[in-house]
């Protein structure tokens, strides 16, 4: 038994090994570089050692080893960016035990850390990355303090150690939030100020606290190396006042929502603040969102404003590419609907070395599409992550090839799957 063992393990590690060293070429793709590149027609593309090695026209073989496909100019893209997620921190929205995105305490807790819960092991992140998505952002929401608390990005490569980038805060403001802050929206600010105030200068020992220990050392540390800041607000007069705050404050903030996010593109892009949206928020289901429209998405990126996508939803990542298509058919450019998925998210999110281009040295993480990437029509053909070749597997696929009747002239009841 010890020596089946020991086989067993040097099988194991051989094979992570080989799949580690995975030589692929792509011959022939139209390549979606998102990066100073451009797009090449008829480029084939080289991966060894997790990096993308060469690009370029009719690149030689390297050796007898080496998986190659021909694209017949189909579209080479980077992975796709799932958007503000729970993928591998919430299984089953519906179930507790398996929702860790939100911390229902009342107290303000920046230091809330939801990638502390991330399993590389949950079933949503097969069902993404198949559907040619290979990184999100890690969401933290919040139920209980308009501080969400603190995500990261992280690839769906199914490991343990798939973080990339920096932490972000999340915080709360606007209408959904205001329940949170004593049913004002003035109140926000106010509770907002006073934790950053405190996080300064740290109160006495008698004196009122809004903090622990452990969250005014967060709240210090964002604003004192101008931390990545993701603020959840849709109303225009709200972003201005996020413009404000951030600035006094020294944080780097993301706005995400948006819905109104168009009236003051101006102030947006004189900031230099992205904005991350779903351009399908065209209705004004809230006082928030009485300005929302289909354009918002084309009139940001017109005024120069950084876009990113996001609003399918962790369970339904595979709708971002109709987010996409649907801001392209209002008057995005399409190259810029590809960036708004890729490049734009890794480097709102500073991590353009792992993810968002496709560019020698770089990580290799793309996908290479049946057709227009941004047509629900098409699907992704080949997914690599990390230099890897992905097996298009997930839960769905085996519960349809398990269920999937193999002589429909039968009924269901007699058909053995």
């Amino acid at each position: 038994m010890k020596t089946l063992r020991i086989m067993l393990l040097a099988s194991l590690a051989m094979f992570t090994i080989a799949a580690q060293a995975q030589t692929i070429l792509i011959r022939g793709a139209t390549v979606h570089t998102m990066d100073k590149g451009g797009t090449l027609e008829n480029t084939d593309v080289l991966i060894a050692n997790g990096k993308v090695q060469k690009i370029g026209k009719n690149l030689p073989v390297p050796q007898n080893d080496v998986l190659v496909f021909n694209a017949e100019g189909k579209p080479l893209t980077p992975g796709f960016f799932a958007g503000i997620t729970g993928i591998g921190i919430s299984e089953v929205s519906a179930v507790k035990g398996t929702a860790d995105a939100s911390l229902a305490l009342k107290e303000m807790h920046p230091e809330f850390n939801v990638t502390l819960a991330y399993n590389p092991n949950s079933s949503l992140i097969p069902v993404t990355r198949i559907e040619g998505f290979s990184f999100t952002l890690l969401g933290a929401g919040a139920m209980g303090s308009i501080f969400g608390g603190q995500g990261r990005m992280v690839e769906l490569n199914g490991g343990y150690q798939s973080f990339i980038g920096s932490s972000v805060l999340f915080i709360n403001v606007g209408s959904d939030a205001s329940g949170l802050s004593g049913d004002s929206r003035a109140g926000q600010w106010m509770l907002l100020n006073q934790a950053m105030q405190e996080a300064v200068k740290p109160p006495a020992a008698d004196d009122a606290r809004l903090l622990t220990p452990a969250g005014r050392n967060t709240l210090s540390a964002f604003s004192k190396y101008s931390g990545k800041t993701v603020f959840n607000v849709d109303r225009a007069s709200d972003i201005l006042a996020v413009l404000r705050f951030a600035k006094y404050h020294s944080l780097n903030p993301v706005i995400s929502g948006g819905a109104e996010a168009w009236m003051v593109a101006t102030q947006l892009a004189d900031a230099n603040v992205p904005v991350v949206l779903n351009p399908l928020a065209d209705l004004p289901r809230s006082f928030d969102r009485l300005g929302s429209r289909l354009d918002n998405a084309a009139l940001l990126e017109a005024a120069g404003v950084t876009i990113a996508i996001s609003g399918a939803g962790s369970h339904n990542a595979r709708r971002q590419r109709q987010l996409a298509g649907n801001a392209v058919s209002y008057g995005l450019p399409h190259e810029a609907g590809i960036a708004a998925l890729t490049s734009n998210p890794a480097s709102i999110f500073g991590s353009t070395d792992d993810q968002g281009i496709i560019k020698r040295g770089k990580s290799a993480n793309l996908v290479l599409w049946s057709g227009d990437p941004l047509e629900v029509t098409s699907v992704a053909e080949k997914v690599v992550i990390n230099g890897r070749l992905i097996p298009m597997v997930s839960r769905q696929t085996k519960l349809r090839d398990r269920y999937l009747p193999q002589n429909p002239e039968m009924p269901r009841a007699y058909i053995k799957p």
